[in-house]
């Protein structure tokens, strides 16, 4: 057994979360710059959390300029084991309405404008991302949500696309009817992949706010509209997350999924010719395999 440390990364609308003690705004320095915010850092029961708003403060970060790669160094750094992504999605199933919660198990990656991982040349690194999320911190996650009294959907496909513009109707359409996707969002990606690159268990909650543009009654999603579910849902995000310490305890053992330990085939480059440099900036989400031979 290891200490848990929960980061959360809070979507649109849930910039900030209640309860926590000795808590305190940190800011991080990463070797890939400056993350969304500071990070809000504290104990909720027991449990330490690190809390980072992706937008930052004030929603001022586009879904395609979040700071993705430096986000995660960020977690990683202050020593986070397990994240949990609350993120606004649109919804492809008519069960999955506006306010209710999707535990997503599977992505779908249409975003082109972001840089998807911490490797490259000079350390090459592939990761399996056949099963995307740690599906034990979603069940939590689940179980957590409905104790705060939301209806909840375990498994479903999110279509990430890029934005910041939402689909055309042929876009939804394609997505639904061809592709078999359940909820639409622009920020997942890479943000999954590269928390398995950083070997943290990764579970993604999606809260509905809209039908995208597919559904007879929702042929135009509204700004307006999405904002006043955007509240409901960031008020029942505060609820599941003051569930979860209960839930998850202070001590985690080694993840039944091999999230913790993603790395460990994944290097590809001979230690002898790897990048000093490049090793440099991955001493946080890549130590424990990089501590061996010295380049």
């Amino acid at each position: 057994m290891a200490p848990r440390k929960l980061g959360v990364i809070g979507g649109s609308g849930l910039y900030a979360v209640d309860g926590l003690t000795d808590a305190d705004w940190t800011r991080v320095e990463t070797p890939w710059g400056a993350p969304s915010d500071a990070l809000f850092c504290g104990v909720l029961d027991g449990l330490e959390i690190v809390f980072l708003p992706r937008h930052g403060r004030g929603h001022v970060h586009s879904p395609s300029d979040v700071p993705y790669r430096a986000n995660i160094d960020a977690l990683k750094r202050l020593g986070v084991t397990d994240v949990i992504s609350v993120s606004a999605c649109g919804s492809f199933r008519e069960e999955m309405a506006p306010g209710d919660f999707v535990i997503v198990d599977q992505f779908i990656d249409r975003t082109f404008a972001r840089t998807k991982s911490f490797f490259g040349s000079g350390c090459v690194a592939h990761v399996s991302m056949a099963h995307p999320v740690c599906g034990g911190l979603g069940a939590t996650c689940a179980e957590a949500a409905r104790k705060a009294g939301v209806t909840v959907h375990e498994g479903g496909t999110y279509l990430a696309m890029e934005g910041p513009q939402f689909s055309t109707l042929a876009e939804s359409n394609l997505y639904r009817d061809q592709w078999g996707c359940s909820v639409i969002g622009m920020t997942n990606m890479p943000e999954a992949k590269l928390a398995r690159e950083a070997e943290l268990c990764y579970a993604s909650v999606a809260m509905v706010t809209d039908y995208d543009c597919w559904h007879p009654g929702h042929d135009a999603v509204e700004v307006t509209d999405i904002i006043r579910v955007l509240t409901g849902n960031a008020d029942a995000a505060r609820a599941m997350i003051r569930n979860l310490p209960a839930l998850l305890g202070t001590d985690r053992a080694p993840c039944s999924q091999g999230c913790d330990t993603a790395l460990e085939h994944a290097l590809i480059t001979a230690p002898e010719a790897r990048d000093p440099g490049m090793i440099k900036k991955l001493d946080a989400v890549a130590g424990r395999v990089l501590s061996g031979p010295k380049t």
